[in-house]
């Protein structure tokens, strides 16, 4: 088992940690680890591995088995042995870009309330797809509500929710596509807001900014028909 430092402090840039074994593919399992894997749309990170034995170039994280998260070397190289000390260093832009993103999707899940078909998350640009026969009416005004949503600077923060509760409440999963994790008896909720000024409650394992604020202004690219009932809208911020 992983521990997973980017769910407790997704603004951890780098830490210690120990091999705890290595994978026939040529991937690192550590007993702790700031890179996300690749899940719910969020790439993995990227970053280093620094140890006596070298410096790795990570390219990418993903799920192993049970709750372990596998590190992907850049190119094939010679290991760290198990029970060996490393220390990693996530590639920081690029992770913040993707809470950036994340964050600013949610939110954009807020400015339109239709069911979510997919998304995908990236440095700078994003996208979501959406249950919506008819493009949007009037686009200004949807980008509009989301820059207005990002400037109220609203906390972001996470819940937990028992899956009993989640089945007595299906409006909380808007995303059609991914269904969240079960098995461990709980699942974890981000919440935008607080108190009267909640805009948004959804579950959700990705890493997400702290306040809206830091998502900084953000524009609606194409919006593409995907299909008879469906309508991809690209998001981008930064730049």
């Amino acid at each position: 088992m992983t521990d997973l430092l980017f769910r407790t402090d997704p603004y951890q840039r780098e830490a210690s940690a120990r091999v705890a074994g290595l994978t026939e593919e040529g991937g690192i399992v550590l007993d702790r680890t700031l890179f996300y894997p690749t899940g719910g749309g969020q790439p993995g990170d990227s970053g280093t591995l620094l140890s006596e034995h070298g410096e790795i170039a990570i390219a990418t994280a993903v799920k192993g088995q049970g709750d372990a998260v596998v590190l992907v070397p850049s190119e094939p190289v010679s290991l760290p042995p198990v029970g060996a000390e490393v220390t990693q260093r996530l590639d920081w832009d690029r992770r913040f870009a993707h809470m950036q993103m994340h964050t600013a999707l949610h939110l954009l899940s807020v400015a339109i309330p239709l069911p979510v078909t997919g998304g995908q998350i990236g440095a700078g640009k994003g996208r979501l797809d959406f249950l919506m026969p008819e493009p949007p009416e009037d686009r200004d005004a949807v980008e509009a509500e989301l820059n207005a949503l990002i400037a109220r600077d609203l906390p972001v923060s996470e819940d937990w929710i028992d899956e009993a509760d989640l089945d007595a409440n299906p409006g909380l999963v808007k995303t059609m596509s991914v269904q969240p994790p079960r098995g461990a008896g709980r699942i974890r909720l981000v919440r935008i807001g607080e108190g009267d000024s909640q805009v948004d409650l959804q579950p959700c394992g990705g890493t997400h900014v702290a306040r809206t604020g830091e998502i900084g202004p953000a524009r609606l690219g194409k919006i593409e028909n995907k299909g008879k009932q469906n309508r991809r809208l690209t998001l981008h911020i930064g730049g």
